[in-house]
């Protein structure tokens, strides 16, 4: 078996056209089912390679060894740990290329954001190695002479990371290389969809890792589908687990974490909206909404699905994005000036189709696009759609590039309609106005997580947390404080004196 010639760049980043799906104790193994990884622009006329993924078995040799490396590890200091950090994002630079192509051709999304995706681990990998010297703690005045109190931070031992077919490894760089510097091992799950990029950023880790004479288990990764996930959330070896995914799954998965007073960190569905005030500067809004709605075909918890338009600038907002829309080149995403690639999977297709149903039927009027395109992908047009703020389907998360638009007339309005969804992860006002701003970032303007001004909703920083409220789960990823959530604190009283008070004036005895 051999590559099509498409895809021999493949053998720089260590695929194979079959490839073991499971990195266990340094050896790559699978036991499990056989499954053929495919290119969403013409799905399985040309499939890309064939992984083994994990059994049951493979994930009890892996976990094992995986929690027996973290006694190791975190002993390592965190400067070294950031060390280590360090060469997993040389690593990754040195192979920038091709796994950003391989993210775009198992993905779908264009080689631009494919590539930008492989940097943004790169940049969280430069964010921890900074991070793992200033995991501080705290110095508390104590109330009792001779007495010092203080915090410390340690680690949790191994953290569970499972990730979506939309960030691939993206999310795997907000969790690992926090999780690793603050001591933790990594067992991730990578989306069942995107198999090589699991394997191929697996592999560079575990070259380091053996490189610097340390235990391959500190990073162990599997394969798989939803038996793998529910092992991990099951695993009581694993005090936290990251999940990244849709809402319903996710509240899945914390009660099954929870029942075993386990921690979830979760990052779910959004229904981000976009507002623009009157005073709005048009051109900056229409380009935002442009790339917030249509980039990733519509697939980022991120992508601006409500766009909120003051009824003074209503018409002229639509009709300017109505002529964005028909410069939007649709194909093959590794093409050049491509800027809507296909959806991920046929039946993200099936549902964007049934979503179009259920918009129409709730009184949805289609302003552009609304159909999908005869091809070997999954393709679909951009679509704009007119509809009211009270119909069932806008509080729904359709994930496809479908933007519903809607009008209001004040500013309080305004908010009140962002706010009036289940989710609350990203939100964007577009105004000129001081007043404005400053009520939209405060207690009564918007109850999501992220809450941008004159930006779109989507293609946040590594620098601050990045999660949201509500159905989004509440957890918080990459960079501020969420190392925090990594890591166990302790509260250390220490009495360096030969009395004993007690706290609060006590005398007892």
């Amino acid at each position: 078996m051999s590559f099509a010639k498409e895809y021999e760049f493949l053998t720089e980043i260590g695929i194979q056209p079959r490839n073991s799906g499971c990195f266990v104790n340094g050896v790559w193994k699978g036991s499990g089912s056989v499954v053929s990884s495919v290119n969403p622009a013409n799905n399985k006329f040309k499939p890309i390679a064939e992984v083994v993924e994990a059994s049951p078995q493979d994930y009890e040799e892996g976990m094992k060894a995986c929690f027996e490396a973290s006694k190791i590890w975190m002993q390592l200091p965190a400067p070294k740990r950031g060390e280590i950090v360090r060469q997993i994002g040389d690593a990754l630079r040195a192979k920038l290329e091709y796994l950003g192509r391989l993210l775009s051709l198992e993905m779908g999304k264009i080689l631009p954001e494919g590539i930008g995706e492989v940097q943004e681990v790169i940049d969280m990998c430069d964010f921890a190695v900074g991070l793992s010297r200033q995991l501080n703690g705290s110095v508390i005045p104590s109330e009792r002479p001779n007495h010092m109190m203080l915090e410390m931070w340690n680690p949790l031992g191994v953290v569970g990371v499972i990730t979506a077919f939309n960030f691939p490894c993206a999310v795997l760089g907000w969790n690992a290389c926090i999780a690793l510097v603050c001591g933790n091992c990594v067992v991730w799950k990578g989306a069942p969809t995107t198999p090589l990029i699991t394997i191929a950023m697996t592999k560079l880790v575990g070259e380091v890792l053996e490189k610097n004479n340390l235990p391959a288990a500190i990073f162990t990764s599997f394969c798989g589908g939803a038996e793998i996930g529910q092992a991990i959330a099951k695993d009581t070896r694993i005090p936290l687990v990251s999940f990244t995914g849709s809402s319903k799954v996710g509240l899945s998965v914390q009660q099954t974490v929870s029942q075993r007073f386990g921690k979830c960190l979760l990052e779910l569905s959004g229904n981000n909206a976009l507002i623009v005030m009157d005073d709005a500067d048009i051109k900056l809004a229409v380009r935002s909404v442009l790339f917030a709605a249509v980039g990733t075909a519509g697939q980022r918890c991120t992508t601006c699905r409500r766009l909120l338009v003051h009824e003074k600038v209503y018409d002229s907002v639509v009709d300017q994005l109505l002529e964005a829309y028909k410069q939007v080149k649709i194909g093959d995403p590794l093409e050049k000036g491509t800027l809507l690639g296909p959806l991920h999977t046929q039946a993200s297709r099936e549902n964007f189709e049934n979503g179009i149903k259920v918009i129409k039927s709730q009184g949805g009027k289609i302003l552009t696009g609304g159909s999908v395109i005869e091809s070997e992908g999954n393709f679909v047009q951009p679509t704009i759609v007119e509809i009211s703020p009270s119909a069932d389907v806008v509080k729904e998360e359709l994930f496809g590039p479908v933007l519903y638009v809607l009008k209001f007339k004040t500013f309080e309005e305004a908010v009140e309609i962002n706010n009036s969804v289940p989710q609350g992860l990203s939100s964007s006002v577009f105004t000129r106005s001081p007043e404005v701003i400053f009520k939209w970032i405060g207690p009564k303007g918007s109850d999501c997580g992220i809450v941008n001004v004159n930006i779109p909703t989507n293609g946040a920083e590594i620098g601050g947390a990045f999660g949201g409220e509500k159905g989004t789960g509440g957890g918080r990823e990459a960079g501020s404080d969420s190392w925090k959530q990594y890591m166990r604190r302790s509260t250390c009283t220490i009495n360096y004196g030969s009395e004993l008070p007690l706290a609060q004036g006590i005398n007892f005895g």
